[in-house]
């Protein structure tokens, strides 16, 4: 299946706003909103937050160079690092973005919802799901890494842009919270 740029367009305008909708939504009705940051200190927090800036930074940055600034065919050229391109560039960038952007949509509430219920199972999936978004980064990285290898227009910055992301998404995330979060 060839995975348009059009598609890929669409599909982060409604995913995208429903990471941005489900942060608002989830932030507005969770009974305690300090509990959501888990076992990190406000002090550390709020070295924390910039971080949460660059990260979106990173993400339109990179967001914007392959999917508005480059030709829709530099799209379906987009290989993994280990593999050459064989014009399905598209499909390997929408399994990227959805392996991020789905996952972001449903963490706080999977938080809330383990906080609120401290089952057995609710950690595994609030790791679950963070994990997702670790490897959808991950993947866009690499997507990058290729690009910025073939020579394409933006490469470089949609390197940076996907190791932005990488800071908030993976270290402080998929790491740093999981480990100081009070399971």
């Amino acid at each position: 299946m060839e995975v348009s740029r059009r598609f890929l367009r669409l599909f982060i305008f409604i995913f995208g706003t429903m990471v941005l909708v489900s942060y608002g939504y989830g932030v507005s009705h969770a009974s305690d909103t300090a509990a959501l940051w888990g076992g990190i200190a406000w002090s550390q927090a709020q070295f924390i937050v910039p971080f949460m800036f660059l990260a979106a930074f990173g993400f339109l940055m990179y967001w914007w160079i392959i999917l508005y600034q480059n030709e829709a065919s530099v799209i379906a050229d987009l290989r993994w690092p280990w593999g050459e391109s064989n014009g399905h560039g598209g499909g390997r960038l929408l399994l990227a973005f959805a392996l991020l952007v789905i996952p972001s949509a449903l963490w706080l509430e999977a938080t809330i919802y383990h906080i609120d219920h401290d089952y057995s199972w609710t950690p595994f999936l609030v790791i679950g799901i963070l994990m997702l978004a670790c490897i959808g980064n991950i993947l866009m990285g690499l997507l990058a890494y290729s690009a910025y290898r073939d020579g394409v227009q933006g490469g470089r910055a949609m390197l940076i842009g996907s190791i932005l992301l990488g800071i908030q998404c993976i270290l402080f995330d998929g790491i740093y919270w999981n480990l100081k979060f009070p399971w």
